[in-house]
């Protein structure tokens, strides 16, 4: 028993901190919303699939490195923890703008309901500052050898499929793509783009990089110059084909935002114009650091 507390206590640091500071903020979150906030509806969903999905994959990261299971776990330790960490920095960081703008802006409920999500919405910031802590602790610094997840370009990886599942969210309307080929194009990007990321972070948990064919760090640069391109013309194409009236951007399409529930047709088309924006820039910074780790393997 006595070894076993030592053991504990010697793992003080830092990083269990603000792991524990994650797991405990993100159990308030969903709790106290579960509680008395009276969610209703898709997004409410969301929102607490946000917060039990850090909870459990945080508590999951705890136990492993608790009882020393690092070896024996199915994925890289390198590279898993802070690529979690990463996506529920993120998913926290979502629910913390969605859910007040559709459970408190405007909200007419009974106070105390309204002061449950609140608390939710404190707490939810709170979960995404120690997240963001944890990677900012876990990430490579210059010199150190790490997991690739561990480094810019693998956090930038983690970025980039996120906004793209929010695109994914926001184009859900065939409508918004289905109208001209070049917006199909823009849909075909997205996906591809999306699909590769996933692969390469996939690769990389599972310690199979090794099994290319080919150097991983000429793919990696070689595919981020191809998200570049591939971005660069979405970002052009996007607006035009959506926006621009010459270019039957308007044609036929619910623009009135008034008559609709929710977001309407042009608000989505915006949304996923500024994303497709977010993630060009992401893919061109990735290309940066990229090129940079070709040039250092060779």
């Amino acid at each position: 028993l006595q070894s076993s507390i030592m053991a504990i206590v010697l793992q003080s640091t830092p990083l269990l901190w603000a792991r524990l500071a994650a797991l405990v903020f993100t159990c308030i979150a969903f709790s106290v919303a579960v509680h008395g906030g009276r969610l209703h509806g898709g997004t409410g969903d969301f929102c607490l699939f946000c917060w039990t999905f850090s909870f459990a994959g945080t508590l999951l990261v705890l136990l492993v490195e608790l009882f020393g299971l690092q070896t024996r776990a199915p994925v890289s330790w390198k590279n898993f923890p802070i690529t979690f960490a990463c996506y529920a920095a993120l998913l926290c960081l979502f629910a913390l703008v969605i859910f007040p703008l559709y459970f408190l802006k405007g909200n007419l409920g009974p106070s105390e309901t309204r002061d449950y999500r609140i608390v939710s919405t404190v707490f939810s910031l709170l979960a995404a500052i120690a997240y963001i802590c944890e990677v900012s602790i876990s990430k490579a610094r210059p010199g150190e050898v790490a997991g690739y997840m561990a480094t810019a370009p693998g956090l930038l990886k983690v970025c980039e499929t996120f906004v793209a599942c929010i695109i994914f969210v926001f184009i859900n309307d065939p409508v918004l793509y289905d109208n001209h080929e070049a917006l199909k194009f823009c849909m075909a990007v997205y996906c591809i783009c999306f699909i590769i990321s996933a692969v390469i972070i996939l690769l990389c948990i599972g310690e199979c990089t090794g099994c290319l064919p080919f150097p991983f760090a000429r793919l990696l640069s070689s595919y981020a110059m191809l998200a570049v391109v591939l971005y660069l013309l979405a970002t052009i194409l996007w607006p035009i084909y959506n926006f621009d009236p010459k270019h039957g951007g308007n044609k036929n399409r619910p623009y009135n935002c008034s008559s609709t529930l929710g977001l309407c047709v042009w608000d989505k088309a915006m949304t996923v114009a500024v994303l497709t924006g977010v993630n060009f820039i992401l893919y061109l910074v990735d290309l940066i650091y990229s090129t940079r780790l070709v040039f250092v393997s060779a």
